[in-house]
């Protein structure tokens, strides 16, 4: 389900599929796996493929923001359809997790 690339200090994750109850737990276990460096100060989320997210989605991208907060790193998204991007408007979470036109961008924020 889960697609990364690392580049320095930044990871770019790009999510498929769905991202709901059912998956939510693998999902949260491999992502802080893939964070559990400390030497990831940045996570990008691609949902370029991700076609679903609920509630549970959110819980664990949340997690994943309070984790890099948490150590002074940086969370952003890219490529969201329409239905995650009004998930994402409508929980609030585009207060808190800017969403970017692409990866390098990040390294202006």
């Amino acid at each position: 389900m889960l697609k990364h690339l690392r580049e320095g200090s930044r990871l770019t994750v790009r999510l498929a599929g769905e991202l709901d109850h059912c998956c939510a737990t693998t999902v949260r276990r491999e992502l802080d796996g893939l964070i559990a460096d400390p030497g990831v100060r940045t996570l990008i989320l691609d949902f370029a493929n991700l076609q679903f997210m609920d509630s549970s989605g959110i819980g664990v991208i949340l997690g994943r923001y309070r984790q890099m907060r948490d150590r002074g790193g940086l969370v952003g998204v890219i490529n969201m359809n329409r239905h995650i991007a009004r998930i994402f408007h409508m929980s609030g979470m585009d207060r808190i997790i800017r969403e970017l036109d692409n990866p390098q961008e990040a390294a202006q924020a």
